[in-house]
């Protein structure tokens, strides 16, 4: 350990004494878990899914031969040796966290197999998505009696693939709005990480599985009026870039930072997709009549999530000495108005086109100021994936295409290499 050598390196110097080493080896030796325990966790939860799923392929292979009561009681081993695994970890190993998470993750799998063998056996009837609801519910008390975060993970994977198979590809008629209140179940155990471990990886795991289940489910309410439903999504990332700069994850590395990620790509990736002609012309034909828009599910949603970032602004730039304005914070509200020119006229094509060039060069800015070379190019990459796009829809020659290409290519280099040299001043 690097510490350790530097506490030797003290010790011989004669800086400190040996009693002091010996203070400041233990302090770091209690706060500082061996990095062998997170291999030892990964590989336990990895060996626990692989002999689930070897157990299952086992069975497959001889099933047709077994009779109804033999098969019953098969379907039952698996989540019986679950549970007494999960107990044994309880009574016996309850701070080890690799016994938590692997025994964990087999109890789950085990249930979800023990499901589908009895749905098989006596002929149950039902659909995939009922029988991922079923399979997550039962899984959520895992969660919470075996403290496991892998268990979490899987419940969200679970949860988002049952919304999924509702809303996207299973009957129109059925809605997703369960998955709504199933998410809420595993809020407080996330709360309860932040406290607790929010150093660990299982956070960041969860700052990633969150907001993009929460993202990829949205799009399950569009139902009448679609196009509304890009304002939703722009408002949501607006809520998650808001929720990645609160004191509750901004201390977070920035690759951890799944809010702040998510909500600032899921902004510009928007606004790239909405730069081009065929969504405003199309936008322009469409008859929106008062009523049909604010009695729609998607104008609710829009106006909540709307509302929910507006407060979530207000309240951080009230608190906030001095005040600052970052990138990405006012695109929600900046792009209602676009959206509304938009069902009139194409200067909304202008619009976005301004607004996306306006966020790459104040992240450049912001990039330069913290010091920052992946901020910086995060902001020159914006810059260059809107000239790629305006190459694709734009009339203008090639030699004038090539100029911007070149000037673009020239702004990274010089951008580059003043950063670097700054840095090599201070």
């Amino acid at each position: 350990m690097k510490v350790r050598k530097e506490i030797t390196e003290l010790l011989n110097a004669g800086v400190i004494t040996q009693e002091t080493a010996d203070r400041i080896t233990q302090y770091y030796d209690s706060k500082t878990e061996p990095p062998s325990n997170k291999l030892v966790i990964v590989f336990g939860i990895l060996g626990a899914i692989l002999v689930s799923l070897g157990i299952i392929l086992i069975l497959a292979h001889n099933w047709d031969s077994l009779s109804r009561s033999v098969k019953t009681v098969i379907a039952f081993i698996p989540l019986l040796a679950g549970q007494a695994i999960c107990g044994y970890t309880l009574l016996k190993k309850e701070e080890s966290v690799t016994w938590r998470e692997a025994g964990s993750a087999f109890l789950i799998f085990s249930v979800g197999a023990c499901i589908g063998l009895l749905s098989q056996i006596y002929n149950v009837s039902g659909n995939l998505a009922s029988y991922l609801f079923t399979w997550t519910l039962l899984c959520v008390p895992i969660i919470y009696v075996m403290r496991s975060s892998m268990a979490s993970l899987l419940y969200i994977a679970g949860i988002t693939w049952y919304a999924c198979e509702i809303g996207y590809w299973g009957n129109s008629t059925h809605e997703s709005y369960l998955y709504w209140g199933m998410l809420l179940l595993v809020l407080p155990y996330y709360y309860m990480l932040y406290r607790k471990r929010s150093e660990g990886n299982f956070f960041t795991f969860h700052n990633w599985f969150i907001p993009l289940s929460v993202v990829i489910v949205l799009g399950t309410v569009a139902k009448d009026v679609g196009d509304l439903m890009f304002i939703a999504y722009v408002s949501l990332f607006g809520l998650l870039y808001l929720i990645g700069n609160t004191p509750f994850i901004r201390d977070q590395k920035i690759r951890n930072n799944g809010y702040l990620m998510l909500g600032s790509l899921g902004t510009v990736g928007i606004l790239l997709v909405l730069s081009f002609n065929f969504f405003w012309s199309d936008l322009i034909d469409k008859d929106f009549s008062e009523k049909n828009v604010f009695s729609s599910v998607e104008f609710l949603v829009s106006a909540l999530l709307t509302l929910a970032a507006l407060s979530l602004l207000i309240y951080q730039k009230m608190r906030q000495k001095p005040l600052e304005i970052k990138p990405a914070e006012l695109i929600f509200l900046l792009f209602i108005g676009v959206f509304i020119i938009g069902l009139s006229s194409l200067l909304s094509v202008v619009l976005i086109n301004l607004l996306v060039l306006g966020v790459g060069i104040l992240t450049i800015r912001e990039g330069a100021r913290e010091n920052h070379l992946g901020i910086l190019n995060y902001g020159l990459l914006i810059v260059t994936a809107l000239v790629i796009c305006r190459f694709f829809d734009t009339d203008i020659s090639f030699v004038l295409k090539g100029i911007l290409f070149v000037g673009v290519g020239l702004g990274f280099f010089f951008a580059n290499y003043w950063m670097m040299k700054k840095k090599r001043v201070t």
